[in-house]
Formats: C-alpha cells, sequence, structure tokens
C-alpha cells in the first residue's frame, strides 16, 4: 500500500508525486455555503466547475447528496452505511484506496468527506493541504477528462464516538467536555442564523474556522501558531486527554476546519456534533446562549 503521512494533510508535493499511483483516488469536493442573510437554500454543490478542470485522475461527489442523509430530517446529516457503500463503491473507492479529497474553500468540504470516512473506519484518507488554491498556485496540472474506476468494495464500519447527537450534547453539558463553535462571531451571538433561533449552544467557545488557515492559500497554520490561536479565543489546551471535544457549525461542515486544526495543534481527535444549529436552533427545546 501506498505510504501516506502521518496526520490529516498531504502536501502538494507530496501529491504531485503520486498522482499516477493505482491506489489513489482523488475526490473533488467543491461546493457553496451562501450567507446567512441570503435566500435559502444555503447548500449547493458545483460540478460544473469541476466538469471544466480538476486535478488530474480526481472523481467529483456532491455534498449535497452523495455523503449525506437525503431522508434525514436535518440538513446534510451523514449518510447511512448503505449508501456510502454504494456511492463511493460505486466511485471506485474501496477498502484498499488511498483518498485524498480536495476544494476551494478552507477545506471544509474535504474535510467533511474526510470525516465521513473517518467516522465509517476508514483512515486512508487525507485533505490536500491548500486544496484547489495552492496547486493552481504553483501551476500544477490540470485536467478536464472525466475518469472512471472499477467499481470497489468499501465496508462501513460506524465509529460512533466521532459522531454525537443533540441528545448526547445535552447530556454532557454539564461535564468537563469542550465545545468548540466554528461559526463567525455574529451566528455565534444571535446576530444572524440559519435556523428558528440564534445564538449558540451553552458553555460553546467560538472560534471561527477561517482564522486557522491562511486566507492567501487555504494551508493550515503551523501546530505552533494554531495552539496561539486557540489560546487567543479563550480555548483552553490543557488536559486534552481527560477531555471530550466535540466541533459544531451549522451543518457539520465548516466545523471539520476547527477540528484538524485542534487535531494538528494537539493530536487529539475532535468529535462532530452532526446536527450542529441546523438541529439545535430549530429545536426550540433546547437551552441556549448569545
Amino acid at each position: 500500500m501506498l505510504s501516506l503521512p502521518s496526520g490529516p494533510l498531504v502536501s502538494s508535493d507530496w501529491l504531485a508525486a503520486h498522482l499516477d499511483h493505482p491506489q489513489l483516488r482523488i475526490v473533488d469536493m467543491r461546493g457553496t455555503v451562501l450567507p446567512p442573510t441570503d435566500p435559502k437554500p444555503h447548500y449547493a454543490a458545483r460540478h460544473e466547475d469541476y466538469a471544466a478542470s480538476h486535478l488530474p485522475g480526481a472523481i467529483y461527489l456532491d455534498w449535497t447528496h452523495d455523503i449525506v442523509d437525503l431522508d434525514d430530517p436535518v440538513l446534510v446529516q451523514v449518510a447511512p452505511p448503505a449508501k456510502i457503500a454504494q456511492v463511493l463503491g460505486g466511485a471506485g473507492i474501496g477498502d484498499e484506496s488511498i483518498v485524498v479529497a480536495y476544494d476551494d474553500w478552507f477545506s471544509m468540504f474535504a474535510g467533511r468527506l474526510l470525516w465521513v470516512l473517518r467516522y465509517y473506519g476508514f483512515e486512508h484518507v487525507r485533505i490536500l493541504d491548500g486544496g484547489l488554491l495552492k496547486w493552481q498556485a504553483e501551476g500544477r496540472p490540470m485536467s478536464s477528462a472525466l475518469p472512471t474506476y472499477p467499481a470497489a468494495t468499501l465496508t462501513p464500519r460506524p465509529q460512533p464516538a466521532l459522531r454525537k447527537t443533540a441528545d448526547a450534547i445535552l447530556a454532557a453539558l454539564d461535564s468537563p467536555m469542550l465545545l468548540l463553535d466554528a461559526r463567525n462571531a455574529k451566528e455565534f451571538h444571535g446576530e444572524e442564523s440559519r435556523a428558528g433561533r440564534g445564538g449558540h449552544i451553552p458553555g460553546a467557545h467560538n472560534i471561527f474556522y477561517q482564522s486557522l488557515l491562511s486566507a492567501e492559500d487555504h494551508t493550515y497554520a503551523s501546530p505552533e501558531e494554531l495552539r496561539t490561536r486557540f489560546s487567543a479565543a479563550g480555548i483552553p489546551l490543557e488536559d486534552l486527554a481527560e477531555r471530550e471535544v466535540v466541533a459544531y457549525c451549522n451543518g457539520g461542515v465548516s466545523a471539520t476546519p476547527v477540528a484538524l486544526a485542534l487535531e494538528l495543534a494537539t493530536g487529539k481527535r475532535v468529535a462532530l456534533y452532526d446536527g450542529s444549529w441546523n438541529e439545535w436552533g430549530n429545536d426550540f427545546t433546547k437551552p441556549l446562549e448569545r
């Protein structure tokens, strides 16, 4: 098997050196999330951008359809195991594959795919650090060819500790759990909201996901700098071995850069509250703060 670097990221140098490896499956995850103040729907895929130009050999997955449960009343919840096995296996991603995901927006859609695969027990997955922005800035190859791969067998093995429900969050509000809200400050304080209510889950710490990556090329800051930024946001990084850490946003997508930044900074793997504010903010029985 192709040897992967440790941690959740691979560099553009690493990927460029392995583009032709038969185990590699590059996945273009480009998508859109509109601001809370825009008319709904806020979530969209960008298959047309992929079709025009993408990394050589890359396939496309629609984050609003392919990896979500379309029957769940809460938006963009993780797809059930049978669907994941069918869709990803049909795209050529199997148990022996190496997956590298990318997008062009702070790696949050790529991060969502990484989390979905990890949740289903698949560990041979990484994010291209800097995504499409850095790749193109370096003048690396692009393609408009639409590749196909033989169907493969992907075996989902759910890891319940990585996905939190609203009831689990509610039950843990008085525990040492560290809850990270990845939305912007206006959403955190209830000045804007995608849901029926504005605010945040009681006790949550706010750190905007974009503050942890470079605005220029969307690469993650160094572990040392990430620790500095978490500390500046008032987020304690001590004794994390004894604490559960959970990240959320609106739909469990922009929370993934925060989760991965904390992992890069501390080595601690972070769970996601999958329902996030799309669920909590619309449930008037749940407590909130502003």
